[in-house]
């Protein structure tokens, strides 16, 4: 649990309150974060020789999608939210791609492969509809943008 912590008068610093923060509160960072535990059981079985290659990759591009999430809630405007948005898509496409060279390498069998594919794109269509959300006239991906009128 992540705690709060406050300076007091001198070098001490006191354990305040558990806090929650914004991107806690956010379903897609849920789902992110879900999809990141289902990402390491499923390559918990890759051989060991795959550790610095495949492995460490498909694992870091879902915990990007995660920590990409949580980066832009934690910025000031919607510009800057729709670019961390925008990362966390790439690394989903980058997942889903990933996911299939695994199964093409014989790591993932096709239940788990179909498993992770489907799971990244839920994660990949709330994405969607969060950015689409935000007040952005101009995105360098591919959203479909609400018409102002």
């Amino acid at each position: 649990m992540l705690l709060e912590v406050e300076e007091s008068k001198g070098r001490d610093v006191e354990m305040a309150e558990p806090v929650s923060f914004r991107f806690e509160r956010l379903s897609v960072w849920q789902s992110a974060r879900g999809l990141g535990g289902h990402v390491y059981a499923a390559t918990r079985r890759f051989p060991r020789e795959e550790t610095f290659g495949l492995t460490s990759q498909i694992r870091r591009a879902a915990i990007s999608i995660a920590a990409n999430i949580a980066e832009g809630s934690g910025r000031n405007s919607d510009p800057d939210f729709a670019h961390f948005l925008e990362i966390a898509y790439g690394s989903s496409m980058e997942l889903a791609a990933l996911t299939v060279v695994a199964a093409d390498s014989g790591f993932l069998d096709e239940e788990a492969r179909d498993d992770l594919v489907t799971r990244t794109s839920a994660v990949t269509a709330q994405i969607s509809a969060l950015h689409r959300s935000l007040a952005v006239k101009r995105t360098k991906t591919p959203f479909e943008r609400k018409s102002p009128l």
